[in-house]
C-alpha cells in the first residue's frame, strides 16, 4: 500500500519542479499533458537525489540519504514506493519502460560528489558527468519517443555539453563548497592552482583555461547537432523539447564566454522572458520549417 495517491504524487513532483526556477522547466511546458508529467517527476528524482548530497537534513548522512533513495528506487520498480517522488516515478516508469539501471547509474553520479571534490583528468570527469546528466537524457528519450538509435548519441552528448556548461557556470559556487570540477591536469597545463580557484581569485591563466574548457563544450555541443541532423524528421520534431533545452544552455554558455563575464561573480542566468522567446522560437522552427 502506498500512503499517497499518485495524483497527490504528481502534484508534489509538478510544484517542486516549477519552485525550483530550472531552465528546463519553461521547455516541459511545450510537452503533451502525459508527457509533461513524467518530465516534472524525472526533474524532482533527480533534483531530490541531488539535495541529499547537497542539502541534506539537519542531522543527516549523505550516504545514509543515498542509502535511502536506492530502496525507495526498487520499491518503486517493485511497485511499493512510499515517497512522494518515488510514488509518481513508479506510475511513469511502468508506462514508459524505463531502464532502473539509468537511476542506478544517476545515483553513483551522485555518490561520486561524496568521494571526490577533484578529477585528475578529463577522462575521469566525463564517468561523472555521463552519470549526472547523460543518463537523463537517455531517461528522456523513453518520453520524448524518437526510435533511431541516433538518439541515444545525441542524448550523450547533449548531457555531456549541459553538465560541462553547468561546470563553467558554477565555477565560484563550487569553490564555495570546496568542489572543483575542471580536470587538475588542465589545471596544470594553464598554471592555475586549487588555492586559486577557491579563494576567488581571477587570473589571466584562468581565463585561459576557461576558454579551454568551453572550446570542449561547444565540441559536445557540435556532437548533439550532427546526431540530431543524422536523425528522421519525425525524431527530430520528437525532441522539440530537447532542443529548446540546448538553445537555452547555449545561450548560457554564450554569456560564460563574453569578455566580461565574472567567473566568480553572480550565476549566469536567462530571464524567463529570454528562456520563453528561446523555447518559442525552437518550437515554431520544429513545426514549420
Amino acid at each position: 500500500m502506498t500512503s499517497l495517491s499518485v495524483t497527490a504524487a504528481q502534484a508534489y513532483c509538478t510544484a517542486l519542479t516549477k519552485q525550483s526556477g530550472s531552465n528546463f522547466y519553461y521547455s516541459f511546458l511545450f510537452l503533451p499533458r502525459k508527457r509533461r508529467a513524467a518530465m516534472y517527476t524525472i526533474y524532482a528524482f533527480c533534483k531530490e537525489v541531488d539535495n541529499a548530497v547537497d542539502e541534506p537534513p539537519a542531522g543527516s548522512n549523505p550516504q545514509d540519504e543515498l542509502h535511502r533513495w536506492r530502496t525507495e528506487l526498487e520499491a518503486a520498480y517493485r511497485g511499493t514506493p512510499t515517497f512522494p517522488v518515488t510514488i509518481s516515478l513508479a506510475n511513469h516508469v511502468r508506462q514508459l519502460s524505463i531502464p532502473q539501471a539509468y537511476f542506478d547509474e544517476l545515483i553513483k553520479g551522485v555518490e561520486m560528489d561524496l568521494a571526490a571534490s577533484r578529477y585528475a583528468s578529463f577522462q575521469d570527469l566525463s564517468l561523472y558527468c555521463y552519470r549526472v546528466a547523460s543518463v537523463v537524457g537517455l531517461i528522456c528519450l523513453h518520453i520524448f519517443g524518437p526510435t533511431s538509435p541516433r538518439a541515444q548519441d545525441y542524448a550523450v552528448a547533449l548531457g555531456m555539453a549541459f553538465q560541462l556548461t553547468n561546470i563553467l557556470r558554477d565555477i565560484g559556487t563550487d569553490a564555495a563548497q570546496g568542489r572543483i570540477y575542471l580536470p587538475q591536469d588542465d589545471l596544470m597545463k594553464f598554471g592555475c592552482t586549487d588555492q586559486a580557484i577557491l579563494q576567488r581569485q581571477e587570473s589571466a591563466e584562468l581565463r585561459m583555461l576557461l576558454h579551454s574548457e568551453t572550446a570542449r563544450a561547444h565540441e559536445y555541443y557540435a556532437k548533439a547537432q550532427a546526431a540530431f541532423e543524422d536523425l528522421p524528421a519525425h525524431d527530430r520534431r520528437a525532441l522539440t523539447v530537447s532542443e529548446i533545452m540546448r538553445a537555452v544552455y547555449f545561450r548560457i554558455l554564450k554569456e560564460i564566454e563574453k569578455p566580461g563575464h565574472q567567473i566568480f561573480g553572480p550565476r549566469v542566468r536567462l530571464s524567463t522572458i529570454h528562456r520563453l522567446a528561446v523555447a518559442a522560437k525552437v518550437w515554431f522552427r520544429s513545426r514549420f520549417s
